[in-house]
């Protein structure tokens, strides 16, 4: 297959806007996303751009950034006022309610450039400001914050053995760390404290689970 070329590659805000049609989010209440369909077209957008051929993950709310989501409206006072990081956006859900439920500022980070394109846009349809950040920060010194968010971080184990160093980085530097997960393999339960469990949507999930028993840890 030839590369593709610059006139070939698909321009992400439009093709978003037209193929991803605007959901609710079941259980999370005031929040709709750019959420793909079996006719968005997703294959057709990744073969446009053979360099960058990561799994759409920003297309769908997952688990653990659903259970996040729920676990902040319900708990407000958890980024009032604060500078919240969302760790690995994807769709931006998690970084949207932590806004409307008055966080100071959220940066929403991702190594995807069509997330960061996605996490824009379903801001700007709930009304909402989010500064974004594109590339790994795991590697690095804790952030500017008071809190970091991470949804569904722990899918992958090798993933997980650089994740987690980051975040114990953070908690030794004051942040707050809280993690949302349905209980995938590489989580590291040991060293977290559930303070929450939902029952929310999982796009990752077995089909004949429309939900995921999910959880909020603290990490301690």
């Amino acid at each position: 297959m030839r590369p593709a070329s610059a006139d070939d590659r698909v321009d992400l805000t439009a093709f978003i806007r037209a193929s991803l049609p605007l959901s609710g989010v079941p259980f999370i209440p005031d929040i709709q996303l750019h959420i793909a369909t079996p006719r968005s077209g997703l294959y057709r957008l990744a073969m446009a751009d053979d360099s960058d051929l990561m799994p759409p993950y920003w297309a769908y709310p997952w688990a653990g950034g659903a259970v996040l989501a729920r676990y902040l409206f319900d708990h407000p006072a958890t980024v009032t006022g604060k500078r919240v990081v969302d760790l690995g956006t994807g769709s931006g859900l998690v970084a949207i309610a932590a806004m409307k439920c008055g966080a100071a500022h959220v940066l929403a980070v991702d190594i995807d450039a069509k997330a960061i394109a996605a996490a824009r846009l379903n801001a700007a349809a709930n009304d909402v400001v989010i500064g974004t950040q594109l590339g790994d920060i795991i590697g690095g010194a804790p952030p500017s914050a008071d809190i970091i968010l991470a949804g569904d971080i722990f899918y992958d184990a090798a993933l997980a053995l650089r994740v987690l160093p980051f975040l114990q980085r953070c908690r030794t530097a004051g942040l707050d760390v809280l993690i949302g997960d349905p209980g995938r393999a590489p989580l590291p339960t040991s060293s977290l404290l559930q303070v929450a469990d939902y029952a929310v949507p999982d796009f990752g999930g077995a089909r004949d689970r429309p939900t995921a028993n999910s959880a909020v840890f603290r990490l301690r």
